[in-house]
């Protein structure tokens, strides 16, 4: 097998690169572990900033995004007991859309050519630091094979093989509470999102569509989610949303730790690492798929200068300018987190509070924080 891009993983990172390489004639071949329903099926962030949103429309995948997507214009803060609306619009000219990570990778499967090779196994990279790496692997038949490539794109994720083939430095935080999460089929209380920071702990109230709703609470990192049955759930987020939730069946439900990670650099010979092999943040700040979306916007480029045009300077810059916006992505997404959840230390708490009233009497740090919002200056650009 041969192919000039071998990308390893099949989430938003490695097929948007895929159809990025084959809109400029470069061939790209994607191998899963997963099978194609469970990449379907993963729920996942879904909140896009306008730079991804008018990427996917200049490249062909904005006609369902358009049709279905929920362009919000704010969102609201509540602390205190009272609402605060962040407005998006008046304060950047710039506004988010809702639409759901699942529904980007279907888009992104829908249009590949060909469709990535799900259901491979044993996945090893060979020879990343010469001009001709491989990747070995067994598909889904049961046979072993051999993909010879030019570059190897490492798109798998935190615990894909491709990480762990970077010699890199990781820098990583896990934060001492949780998200306890549903998607719930009813519909939400607000038209825009709400984060929500109370004495009982963070609580979020997002949607999927006007028939979904997305929830979440802070939790102990070492809850378990037997000792939170429904009706607890839909009680506490009454009481930390300030407003009662009409509960409907769950589609999904389940606790995540909160944690930080950038691996440096993101590169190792003909390796380039992208989206969540490269780095994690905390999800309070929707960044994860748009840095993902930005990984790959400048991958795609610099691939291209590479391959077709033999200039290798933006392929070997590559690492250092993604590392730069992925840090800025991190700071954002850290403060963010940090000023929303309760801690247990209460100085901590009461400087949360001192931000959060900053932030609703300044017009100019609630500019700053919709700037970050909407991903000016926070890691989207390929040239930060």
């Amino acid at each position: 097998m041969r192919t000039q891009v071998a990308v390893v993983g099949a989430g938003p990172a490695g097929l948007l690169l895929a159809h990025l390489l084959r809109l400029e004639g470069i061939d790209a071949v994607v191998l899963e572990t997963r099978r194609r329903e469970h990449v379907l099926g993963r729920i996942r962030a879904g909140v896009l900033e306008p730079g991804t949103v008018e990427l996917l429309r200049e490249v062909g995948l904005g006609a369902r995004l358009d049709r279905v997507g929920l362009e919000h214009q704010g969102f609201s803060l509540r602390f205190d007991g009272t609402e605060h609306r962040i407005g998006l619009a008046e304060l950047t000219g710039k506004s988010i859309t809702v639409y759901g990570q699942q529904e980007v990778v279907r888009d992104l499967i829908d249009a590949a050519e060909p469709e990535p090779c799900f259901g491979v196994s044993d996945v090893a990279l060979r020879d990343v630091t010469t001009d001709r790496p491989s990747v070995t692997f067994t598909d889904a038949g049961g046979t072993r094979r051999t993909l010879h490539c030019d570059v190897i794109a490492g798109c798998d994720g935190f615990h894909g093989v491709s990480r762990s083939a970077v010699p890199a430095t990781g820098y990583e935080r896990t934060f001492p509470y949780s998200w306890l999460g549903i998607l719930a089929k009813t519909a939400p209380v607000h038209h825009e999102l709400i984060y929500a920071h109370h004495e009982r702990g963070f609580a979020l109230h997002s949607m999927r569509s006007p028939e979904l709703t997305r929830l979440y609470l802070q939790v102990e990192p070492d809850e378990r989610i037997e000792d939170w049955p429904d009706e607890r759930i839909w009680d506490e987020l009454a009481v930390r949303l300030g407003t009662a939730c009409e509960p409907g069946p769950l589609v999904e439900k389940g606790i995540t730790a909160m944690r930080a990670f950038v691996a440096e650099p993101m590169r190792h010979g003909r390796l380039f690492l992208a989206g969540d092999a490269a780095h994690i943040v905390p999800p309070t700040g929707a960044k994860g798929l748009n840095l993902a979306v930005a990984d790959v916007r400048l991958l795609s480029r610099a691939l291209t200068a590479l391959l077709l045009h033999g200039r290798e300077g933006d392929a070997l810059s590559y690492s250092d300018t993604r590392v730069r916006g992925t840090w800025r992505a991190e700071r954002f997404s850290t403060e963010m987190t940090e000023m929303l959840h309760r801690s247990a230390d209460p100085f901590e708490r009461r400087l949360s509070l001192a931000r959060l009233r900053r932030i609703a009497s300044s017009t100019a740090a609630a500019t700053a924080l919709a700037q970050d919002y909407v991903g000016i200056s926070v890691g989207v650009s390929e040239d930060a």
